[in-house]
């Protein structure tokens, strides 16, 4: 039995943008490039509803902002209100955005042979908290 779960654009729009958000503030804290595209990779690797949302090819991706402050005033609230959208209307699928997510983050932190700096760590802490909102 598969349950059906709708989604409007707006909610759509709102999952793209905070995962891929999430990415984007990793690379501005200071990841490194390969890594952030590590962290692409596994946003579009992702699968269930999850998957469907951020595979697919849209231009729903708001990303304003010039600074890092600007940027994670518009990205740590989406992370938010995904985990809630998913959240009152299939937990299961919460989870999988919530891990999706951080597997990107990983991804992006850099690989197993160097260490993340300070400020991409924080980053990655402060995007783990705004998904545990």
């Amino acid at each position: 039995m598969s349950i059906t779960i709708t989604l409007t654009d707006q909610d759509k729009a709102t999952l793209r943008t905070a995962a891929y958000g999430a990415v984007s503030l990793m690379s501005a804290a200071g990841a490194p490039h390969k890594a952030i595209t590590h962290g692409s990779i596994a946003l579009t690797s992702a699968t269930g509803l999850v998957g469907h949302v951020l595979a697919a090819k849209t231009k729903d991706i708001h990303l304003p902002g010039k600074s890092v402050p600007e940027l994670a005033d518009h990205v740590l609230p989406a992370l938010t209100a995904a985990m809630r959208l998913l959240g009152t209307q299939h937990p299961v699928e919460a989870d999988n955005f919530r891990a999706t997510v951080l597997v990107a983050i990983q991804a992006a932190a850099g690989t197993a042979k160097t260490q993340p700096n300070p400020a991409v760590t924080a980053m990655a802490h402060k995007i783990t908290a705004a998904l545990d909102a």
